[in-house]
């Protein structure tokens, strides 16, 4: 397993783990960060605010959500960022174990990173293209895209444009830090985006929100080890939609207590085997407050959740038919088979605590997907200069759905956080405004859906010159598959996850600054096909300025892998990196 920055050295340690790589694609490990569920809010029509990207998260209904970037934006003042750069770097890429390559590389980078900030629009953007040339036949050329950006813009008074987009990359069975050119590398890319409207008619407040995203996974096809072999279930590309509406009254308007209605609709259409995750949801809540500081939030509701497939092709001997991707082949002719189907009453009772408007806490529980759900969230800004983030969360989706989820999460205003060697997203952004990491929806490649419950925290500060985060979570999919089709392997398979990561960067000075990175990611699951791995990592730079434009840069890190199965060896790497960045 290994995380989003890293790849497989090549040389004796690919050799040795060929034979695996594709059980080992079932569970790509991302660089681990925070991952949040839900923000509670006091905005809402009805007393509760959750994510337009929720897909009927339990207990909160999706809305408009001025406060993300308008309380940056209410304050009138205009930011904006735009620093271009170009970039060559020498890297060295040395095998500790189980073998001793040694491989050079000259790296060539060009890179982007903006940020807007006004009264109708927030925005943030970090992209880097690389591309490396190896010295040598083992080191081979490469080239590799990576990229962050999140924002929204105002159309029309209560009509705003929000999107958002990810590409970074994984690899399968290993580390390697600086080698873009590894041929077991899968690059990731994700957006999402569509309208918020928030609106009166009277005393009556109505929101509505509509979300399109589309996810792709590709470089799935290097797993295959051998002709006719699958590519172990891995997920290739699917299509997300989201639509919620609510309308009601706030406490005090009209009644003592608050009351509002509301639906939210989830689809996700997923290529592999045509698979579908679908989710309906309407319900009717009610806001008490019970004191100046803390209300109660009491719902219930309808919902009906389906997820379904179709089988791949068979053959004349009844085996599935495998495609030129590695992937099975769709059979598009056969019916669809159910794989979940859950409807019926729900309900939810929430807690909302706001002492101040740099604290607020939420707890629920209720009845969804058939069995309890519970979750909540913390958030908590004692100064301007940290913040501290905890979510516990509890959806079913697929891969590409907890994506678009996690990106929609994300602060408009961060400033990327870089590995320095590979120059890859570290998975975390900074920033003291809410939410700042992608960890669950990164954690398995499985084609199939699932239900993800979790818990995860995240906390950044800015001291000075000094700016640092830490994020730590646990993150279990139980995956969903149909009966009589060739996933039914995956169903009710269970892959945890626990993870954990750090940055940490300051100055030296005017014209000098470091910076350092750490990961941790423990993860088992009850496939009796997959042997649990743990990865770690961590690397440190040092940067000098040598004029206005023009700046000097030294880093080194360090990667491994280790795993229970004692005929899979452990893979260590260390990288290091000497290079010069101009800035436009």
């Amino acid at each position: 397993m290994t995380g989003v920055r890293q790849s497989l050295p090549i040389g004796a340690s690919f050799r040795r783990l060929s034979a695996s790589a594709s059980l080992c694609a079932l569970a790509v490990i991302a660089v681990p960060c925070a991952v949040q569920a839900q923000s509670i809010g006091y905005d809402s029509t009805g007393g509760s605010a959750g994510s337009s990207m929720g897909g009927g998260d339990q207990g909160e209904a999706p809305v408009y959500r001025p406060g993300k970037s308008g309380k940056k934006a209410g304050k009138g003042s205009k930011r904006l960022e735009v620093k271009p750069y170009i970039e060559v770097d020498q890297i060295v890429n040395a095998e500790l174990s189980p073998g001793n390559d040694v491989l050079t590389y000259t790296q060539v980078a060009a890179g982007l990173d903006a940020g807007i900030a006004g009264r109708n629009n927030a925005a943030s953007l970090s992209v880097r293209y690389e591309r490396q040339f190896g010295w040598g036949k083992k080191a081979r050329d490469g080239d590799a895209i990576s990229g962050i950006v999140r924002g929204y813009t105002t159309v029309v008074p209560g009509v705003t444009l929000e999107a958002g987009g990810l590409a970074t990359r994984a690899s399968v069975g290993g580390t390697g830090s600086s080698v873009v050119s590894d041929k077991t590398r899968t690059n990731i890319y994700s957006v999402y985006g569509g309208p918020s409207v928030a609106t009166r008619a009277g005393a009556v407040n109505v929101t509505a929100n509509y979300r399109a995203g589309f996810t792709k996974v590709d470089g799935s096809s290097n797993y295959v080890t051998s002709a006719g072999t699958a590519a172990a279930d891995t997920f290739d590309k699917s299509v997300t939609q989201v639509a919620d509406v609510e309308a009601g009254v706030a406490p005090g308007d009209v009644l003592p207590v608050g009351l509002a209605v509301g639906g939210t609709f989830y689809q996700e259409d997923i290529s592999n085997l045509d698979q579908r995750v679908r989710d309906m949801q309407a319900r009717a809540m009610v806001t008490v407050p019970l004191s100046r500081t803390v209300q109660a939030v009491g719902s219930i509701g309808y919902e009906d959740v389906e997820i379904s497939s179709r089988d791949a092709v068979r053959d004349a001997d009844g085996n599935p038919v495998i495609g030129s991707d590695g992937r099975y082949v769709t059979d598009k002719s056969a019916p669809r088979v159910l794989a979940y189907d859950v409807s019926g009453l729900t309900w939810d009772v929430a807690v909302m605590w706001r002492p101040s408007r740099r604290t607020s806490l939420s707890a629920h529980v209720g009845r969804r997907y058939g069995s309890t759900s519970f979750g909540g969230t913390l958030s908590y800004a004692p100064d301007d200069r940290s913040q501290l983030s905890v979510a516990v969360y509890d959806n079913i989706a697929g891969f590409g759905g907890q994506l678009n989820r996690l990106i929609d999460k994300l602060p408009d205003d961060f400033e990327a956080v870089r590995d320095p060697v590979t120059g890859e997203l570290t998975g975390c952004v900074s920033s003291l405004d809410g939410s700042n990491c992608l960890s669950g929806a990164l954690a398995s490649l499985r084609s199939s859906t699932f239900r993800a419950r979790g818990v995860a925290a995240s906390y950044s500060v800015k001291l000075g010159g000094l700016n640092a985060g830490l994020g730590l979570g646990y993150d279990r999919r139980k995956f969903i598959a149909a009966q009589g089709t060739v996933l039914a392997s995956a169903n009710g398979l269970v892959d945890e996850t626990y993870w954990l990561a750090a940055y940490l960067s300051g100055r030296l000075g005017r014209d000098a600054g470091w910076s350092a990175n750490a990961y941790a990611n423990w993860l088992s699951s009850t496939d009796p096909l997959f042997a649990d791995a743990n990865t770690y990592g961590a690397s440190a730079s040092y940067f000098r300025l040598l004029t206005r434009r023009l700046r000097a840069s030294l880093a080194v890190g360090i990667d491994g892998t280790t795993r229970k199965d004692p005929a899979i060896d452990d893979i260590w790497t260390a990288s290091a990196l000497a290079g010069l960045r101009y800035n436009f």
